[in-house]
């Protein structure tokens, strides 16, 4: 169920995008609304989920995490059961950022971050291909971000 959500909502959730941290009496200078209307909005589009949590965008470069590959992966059956089997491994991989179901010539990408070629070589080989899930794996080594994510498009037109 998608809540409704007005200008002043649109406008909170882009200023909390920006800085998380914010607390409701530098909402209300940022919004125009009190504290307290802040505070009530806040925590309705808490419990409604449309925020689901707060966390810290961290520099994966500075904790030695500089190598970032687009892996696609196929699946050796296409079955639910196998599905599910390849989302469990995915679940206790530390390196895999994000990880997407496909339409197409691929099942997966998945955006994976390791500390270099080895690591690498490793979590292809020793993890991805010997999974009873995987029949195929395809690397490609990100070269440039370009865009990197910085929250869902909010508009208070």
């Amino acid at each position: 169920m998608q809540s409704t959500l007005d200008k002043l909502d649109l406008k909170l959730l882009a200023e909390l995008q920006k800085d998380g941290r914010l607390t409701n009496s530098e909402l209300s200078e940022r919004i125009g609304l009190s504290p307290s209307q802040c505070s009530r909005r806040r925590a309705r589009l808490e419990d409604d989920k449309v925020i689901r949590g707060y966390r810290a965008d961290i520099d994966r470069q500075k904790m030695g995490l500089g190598l970032l590959v687009v892996i696609s992966v196929t699946l050796a059956t296409h079955n639910r059961d196998n599905a599910k089997r390849f989302a469990r491994l995915l679940a206790d991989l530390p390196e895999v950022l994000e990880a997407f179901s496909l339409t197409g010539e691929m099942d997966y990408h998945l955006k994976v971050a390791t500390h270099d070629l080895a690591a690498l070589s490793h979590f292809v080989n020793e993890v991805l291909l010997p999974h009873d899930s995987v029949q195929h794996v395809k690397t490609s080594i990100v070269l440039n971000v370009l865009k990197d994510f910085e929250g869902v498009a909010v508009s208070a037109h």
